[in-house]
């Protein structure tokens, strides 16, 4: 797995080039951003399976007919998968988040995941939705810790909603 450094890093060798100031700025604001990043990470390692269940339980409040016979979350084995996924979202977006690279998100997650949920019929609108509850909660957490940036926090579930979104699989 790459970080937004080890890349920079590669880049720059590839080219046989010293730093410029941009790449000096980039590694300035990766280590500028540590706090904060760490401060998600923490929270995510501690609080996941409250921050899966809070942004679940606002999925089922904006579309309860998931969970109504018929929908994609109707019945134990499919909610428990639904629940399953978004832990699963959750710890790759906090890998994506201390590397500062969203190339593992691409990688493990959106790179497959397409024909994955098309053979299974799983719809990605919900799917998508749960994917920006999970950064809303975080960023929400954080909040109320008292940090008061929380935009990189969100880049990477931002990154997942984009990938997916992209994808042609039915929105319901």
């Amino acid at each position: 797995m790459r970080d937004a450094i080890t890349g920079l890093i590669g880049r720059y060798d590839q080219l046989g080039r010293y730093f410029d100031r941009s790449a000096i700025d980039r590694i300035d604001s990766y280590f500028a951003q540590a706090e904060v990043r760490l401060a998600a990470v923490e929270l995510i390692n501690r609080e996941a399976a409250t921050i899966v269940r809070e942004a679940a339980q606002r999925l089922w409040l904006e579309d309860p007919e998931l969970l109504l016979p018929g929908g994609n979350a109707y019945t134990t084995r499919r909610l428990a998968a639904c629940l399953r996924d978004m832990d699963y979202f959750l710890r790759y977006a906090s890998y994506a988040l201390v590397a500062d690279d969203f190339t593992i998100l691409d990688e493990r997650v959106l790179n497959g995941l397409d024909d994955t949920y098309k053979s299974l019929g799983v719809p990605t609108g919900p799917t998508v939705r749960s994917i920006a509850l999970l950064g809303e909660v975080i960023a929400e957490m954080l909040a109320d810790a008292g940090m008061a940036d929380t935009a990189l926090v969100r880049a990477p579930f931002e990154h997942l909603c984009r990938g997916l979104s992209s994808s042609n699989v039915r929105a319901r």
